[in-house]
Order: structure tokens, then sequence, then C-alpha cells
């Protein structure tokens, strides 16, 4: 009998993709946010999730659009919305991005340990434990 990791793993290994990609996106908001114009960006995780195991035909409204085809994992980059006005049009707003980005690490280290777990169960299954 084989094993399905999929299965066995669940989307627990793509959420820490995700959750990678969104520490990224949220130090790059740190990074910058002094710099003038610039505007936050973050990662809607429900949307990613909701539509992870569907392909999505992408679809062009203008004839200079490129044409392709996407996977549902792909991550869309939304832009954060602005809770303070600034003078010289930065939206970073840094307890914002610092709270986000250790709830991200929190979310991470939770998947990561549920992953864990998921792996140590399956060696115990091969080993006959």
């Amino acid at each position: 009998m084989s094993i399905s990791f999929q299965n066995a793993l669940g989307n627990h290994a793509d959420a820490l993709e995700f959750r990678s990609r969104r520490a990224e996106v949220i130090a790059n908001n740190l990074i910058n946010s002094d710099t003038p114009g610039y505007k936050a960006r973050d990662i809607e995780f429900a949307a990613i999730y909701e539509h992870a195991s569907f392909d999505v035909e992408l679809k062009g409204t203008h004839k200079n659009h490129l044409s392709g085809f996407s996977s549902g994992g792909d991550t869309t980059m939304l832009y954060r919305n602005q809770v303070q006005p600034s003078i010289d049009g930065n939206t970073v707003d840094a307890e914002v991005e610092e709270s986000a980005y250790m709830r991200n690490a929190l979310e991470f280290q939770a998947s990561f340990t549920i992953l864990n777990g998921r792996f140590r169960g399956l060696t115990s299954a091969i080993r006959g434990e």
C-alpha cells in the first residue's frame, strides 16, 4: 500500500510556503517604511486557500494584456488599507507591519508544528510502531 503525501500532510506544506512568502512581503514593507510614495502590500491567505485546488484561466480585457494560465496557489498581491495618511504618499505603518509580521510568524510556527507531527506519525507508521 502506498502513502499519499498530499492526503497525509494536507495543506500544511502549502501554508508554510504561503507564510514564507508573506514574511518576505511584510519585511519589504518595513524596509520601505521611509520611501516616499511606497504603497504597503500584503497577501490574502483566505483568497488563496479558497482557490488552492483550482486552476484559473487568465482572461485579458485589453489587447496588450498577457494571456496565460495560473494555478490557484499563486499569491495575489494586494495593497494594504491606509490607516493614517502620510504627506509623502507612503502607506506603511510600522506598528501595523510589525504586528502582521509577528502574527504571520506565529501562524508559520503553528503550521510547522502540525506538519512536524504528521511526519512523526508517518515515520512511526513506516517503522510499524
